[in-house]
């Protein structure tokens, strides 16, 4: 474990090897499970606001779920998360010619619609943070259906902290990842 400021680093998130493979798996993260993904509070603002032009690049499923359950859900802890399609799909995706699901918040990102790309959650993925009295703990999270990942991140001898350097900065800022670097540097 590495310690920054208040952000308690698990020593998997500097070893393991992750590279997202999304010819092999589909994305299955965004359909699996039996719930949505985490949202903070200041992202549901944020959902209501940029609704209207994410709405184009989802499923007419997806769309009549968000008008049946809203644009997220509390899950029994409290906790905000998207809603699901039929306790599986997240509402907001999409599928591609190839049937590989796609976030379309982020689709709507890249087209230029939106200037959010999608929930922290979701783009830190496969790190997940739980916050506790003391400290934000970084986790990372062994899915079996990202083994084609941790193939190919292997290959690539690229670790889950240098694949999520984008959403770690996002999180955390510059300075953090700056640290968490230097810290994984002095452990090889």
């Amino acid at each position: 474990m590495i310690l920054i400021d208040d952000i308690l680093i698990s020593d998997d998130v500097l070893k393991k090897q992750f590279l997202c493979n999304l010819k092999a798996c589909k994305g299955a993260c965004c359909v699996e499970g039996d719930l949505g993904a985490p949202l903070n509070a200041d992202e549901l603002p944020v959902l209501t606001e940029i609704y209207a032009q994410v709405k184009p690049f989802l499923t007419q499923q997806g769309i009549d779920e968000i008008e049946t359950q809203g644009l997220y859900i509390l899950n029994d802890d409290g906790t905000a998360a998207t809603p699901l399609i039929d306790g599986k799909a997240c509402v907001y995706i999409n599928y591609d010619a190839d049937g590989t699901a796609k976030c379309g918040i982020e689709q709507a990102f890249l087209a230029g619609k939106i200037d959010w790309k999608k929930p922290i959650s979701c783009h830190l993925y496969p790190i997940r943070l739980d916050k506790t009295k003391y400290y934000t703990a970084v986790n990372y999270d062994k899915w079996d259906i990202c083994n084609a990942a941790c193939e190919l991140g292997k290959k690539n001898q690229l670790p889950v902290y240098k694949f999520l350097k984008e959403p770690l900065i996002r999180q955390f800022g510059a300075d953090f990842y700056e640290q968490l670097q230097h810290a994984a540097e002095q452990q090889d």
